[in-house]
């Protein structure tokens, strides 16, 4: 039985075509990914689905209590609410019952403050609030976020993180997911991919990130000039799929073009021709002319090109026996390179292990604890921050991109700034549109027109790839090939690391810094690891010059938990069933291994065993709680 279905859905924004007809039907299991163009509508079309925008026309219908959880693409605000205030508000009355419950007894109790906890408790065991206190501290845990660190205090991965864990939190039947690996570093990366190919009910999501879309989509739906293309079955096939049908209608059009150009010339004959010409014909001619006016063409290629400045020195920079830290923390420890003109350089590991504060270091803007740090001459830096801090949402393209001038010299030629812009796919209207109206993709493509437009050897990318489509992503590698300067990329996009850099540095814990020939592939290949697994519930202590690291918690401390009281109780009775459920099982297991068992009667044997096979799912499910509640301590 379906989840959800579309039809004859049709979404306009002004003249922007972004649905048109669209049929879709959605079932429970089925992973589906939403590709296509920057602006094409694919987050309008999440918003149909999760109700928040109403079509122009056609109906979407939803199973009765159907349960959606959004993850948007905007990180959630830096503001004063706690990690576990922000995961337990995603559900709704019952969460600010938790948050609250949560909130009072991390502070010291006084005697008002015990009345109150004590009217949360009956509030919440009114709403059966303890079993979704358990799924919030779950999924806080396994996301590995610090519970009780504000929201201000993290950065835009850790952020990410906890949208990701208000939408799962309330178990949805369907969860849209809208390009959910932006900010997050490769390890989350990995374990999303898990987490969606695990999910029971239905995901529809938006990605750039063509490893992850390739491992765990089952369909694909590019939604393509209004119309949805629709494919069972991974990216590449799609890939090929998707070439076939171009090709096709490439051929429909031009047999149409054609055959248009024939009428044309037919209505054009003399007066004669006329007088005898047939009243149907020239209908169909007036039909065929409305049909071909009324065609979406397909979006051209953007044409990205680098304005290159004067080479810099070959030497660009030089490390030798760096170190750095903060607070006996060792984010840098003994690092040594030689960073020399043409190289693209890839920065990979964990948010918050000191990606940006090496590049500081490189860049000269930071002098280490320790170590010797040679600069190369004559550098010119462009800087792509993760943040577009560098936008002014409230200005549109032009304003931001032209900063007052008509024109911009690309390769030593003048060019206009609308002609300029429209390489970067911006017509003339979406290019005078306040970026605040854009999609994240637009945006990304805005700041990239930006950076390019101004002369450079030194090429600084922080996350460059987050929101955009697949298309530019691809022109984006081709252009960085072939750029004459320098590279140093911050990437979690592994596909992109591949296909970009010439090496690779790589974060691998515990101020362990080593430089590997070759992308990410070549990393894993050589050997290359990621932090201890067992340190993982322990997100690094950042410096205070890192904008991308959080401080979750103290170094070395490992403080345990209070638990509440239902809690505290599960947990002390927890042994005796143990105990009890271990003696079932093992009084069973000797009944059953009896030389005679399976002489006995059919039904009993087959009882028998049943109820060996449930006191031993039951003996599992009390060590797995066992271990849930101790890891809620820790």
């Amino acid at each position: 039985m379906p989840l959800l279905e579309l039809k004859k859905a049709c979404l306009n924004y002004g003249t922007q075509v972004l649905l048109d007809q669209v049929d879709l039907v959605v079932e429970k299991g089925q992973r589906l990914c939403l590709i296509g163009r920057n602006g094409a509508g694919k987050s309008s079309m999440l918003k149909v689905i999760a109700g928040d925008v109403a079509l122009d026309d056609g109906s979407v219908w939803r199973m009765p209590e159907l349960k959606i959880a959004r993850l948007e693409q905007d990180l959630p605000e830096a503001d004063d609410l706690s990690v576990y205030d922000a995961v337990a508000l995603g559900l709704a009355e019952t969460g600010k019952l938790l948050a609250d419950y949560h909130r009072l007894v991390m502070e010291e109790s006084s005697e008002q403050q015990l009345k109150q906890l004590g009217k949360l408790q009956q509030a919440i065991d009114a709403c059966d609030g303890w079993s979704v206190q358990q799924r919030v501290e779950t999924v806080i845990s396994r996301l590995q976020l610090p519970m009780d660190k504000k929201m201000s205090e993290l950065s835009g991965g850790w952020r990410r993180r906890v949208a990701l864990a208000r939408a799962l939190v309330i178990d949805p039947d369907v969860l849209l997911l809208d390009e959910p690996t932006n900010h997050l570093d490769v390890l989350a990366i990995e374990w999303l991919e898990k987490q969606i190919l695990d999910f029971q009910g239905a995901v529809i999501f938006i990605t750039h990130d063509r490893s992850l879309l390739q491992a765990v989509a089952t369909d694909i739906a590019e939604l393509d000039r209004g119309h949805l293309r629709l494919w069972h079955g991974d990216y590449h096939s799609f890939l090929n799929f998707r070439e076939q049908q171009l090709a096709e209608e490439e051929r429909h059009n031009a047999l149409f073009d054609k055959r248009l150009a024939e009428e044309e010339k037919w209505i054009r004959q003399g007066i004669k021709a006329r007088r005898t010409r047939n009243e149907g014909r020239v209908r169909a001619l007036k039909a065929m002319r409305e049909e071909r006016g009324q065609r979406r063409e397909r979006q051209g290629t953007a044409n990205i090109t680098l304005a290159t400045g004067d080479s810099s020195g070959k030497l660009v920079a030089e490390l030798v026996n760096v170190n750095h830290g903060w607070q006996g923390i060792s984010l840098i420890n003994h690092f040594s390179t030689t960073v020399v003109r043409g190289d693209r350089i890839g920065l990979i590991g964990p948010n918050g292990i000191g990606k940006s504060t090496l590049l500081k270091i490189i860049l000269g803007e930071l002098t280490p604890n320790e170590g010797k740090v040679k600069l190369g001459t004559n550098l010119s830096v462009a800087y792509f921050d993760q943040l577009r801090d560098q936008l002014d949402l409230n200005k549109n393209a032009v304003d931001n991109v032209s900063e007052g001038r008509d024109s911009i010299t690309i390769g030593g030629q003048s060019r206009h700034i609308m002609s300029y812009l429209n390489d970067f796919l911006f017509s003339g209207a979406r290019a005078r549109t306040p970026l605040r109206a854009l999609s994240g993709g637009e945006r990304n493509r805005v700041l990239l027109a930006k950076l390019f437009s101004k002369d450079s050897n030194l090429l600084v990318l922080d996350e460059p790839t987050n929101d955009l489509d697949v298309e530019t992503l691809e022109l984006l590698e081709e252009v960085l090939a072939s750029y004459q300067g320098t590279v140093l990329l911050v990437s979690h996009d592994r596909s992109f690391l591949d296909n970009v850099v010439t090496s690779t540095i790589a974060f691998e814990g515990d101020g362990r810094v080593l430089e590997y020939v070759g992308g990410y592939g070549d990393w894993l290949r050589q050997g290359g690891r990621w932090p201890d697994l067992q340190d993982k519930e322990k997100p690094q202590t950042p410096s205070p010059v890192t904008a991308e690291v959080v401080q979750p918690a103290e170094a070395g401390k490992k403080q345990k938990k209070k638990l509440s009281y239902k809690f505290q109780r599960e947990l002390d009775e927890l042994p005796a069933k143990i105990e009890a459920a271990e003696t079932l099982v093992e009084s069973l297991e000797e009944e059953c291994g009896a030389a005679d068992f399976y002489q006995r009667d059919h039904d009993e044997v087959s009882q028998k065993l049943a109820a060996l096979g449930e006191a031993q799912q039951q003996l599992e499910a009390l060590y797995d709680r066992w271990g849930e509640l101790e890891e809620m301590q820790e």
